[in-house]
């Protein structure tokens, strides 16, 4: 088997809205109660639109889309540094096992430098230890200092 690695584009839509519903039954069986909304139309309006709330990478095994990395930038103040936010990283279950995951956040990894971010962060949920090993075992640290906070835009 051929595994590539490159940008999504729009006609990868359907691949990683079918990919992420797969990683959405894998999280909901560990208990995350999330909503999970990212599907082909999602995915396609807000990553490939006028104004695309992220960018992605897909891999590819004999041209078809096997795993997907959404990720979008962001700052950190105190470091006054870019970051890279890895928003969705996912890789069938088939698939695993490959080096895929890990030529995915290499790919991320070198899109960052290329970029002039300093550190890409992501969220990793706490019942999911397959991911966090992973993580691990590429180099990543967990981040005790801080935690996440949430408010509906709607809400004020």
């Amino acid at each position: 088997m051929t595994s590539k690695i490159r940008p999504a584009l729009a006609g990868d839509a359907p691949a990683i809205g079918a990919l992420a519903q797969q990683f959405a039954g894998y999280l909901r069986a560990l208990g995350d109660p999330s909503d999970f909304n990212l599907t082909a139309e999602t995915c396609l309006r807000d990553g490939f639109g006028a104004q695309p709330a992220f960018a992605g990478i897909v891999a590819e095994d004999n041209g078809i889309v096997v795993g997907y990395l959404l990720y979008h930038f962001g700052y950190d103040s105190d470091a006054a540094a870019r970051l890279l936010f890895i928003a969705d990283l996912y890789v069938e279950t088939a698939a695993r096992r490959r080096g895929i995951g890990r030529a995915l956040v290499a790919r991320a990894a070198a899109i960052a430098r290329e970029t002039g971010a300093k550190e890409m962060v992501w969220s990793v949920y706490p019942a999911n230890r397959l991911a966090a090993d992973f993580y691990k075992k590429l180099g990543a640290q967990p981040i005790s200092e801080v935690f996440f906070m949430k408010l509906q835009a709607a809400a004020l």
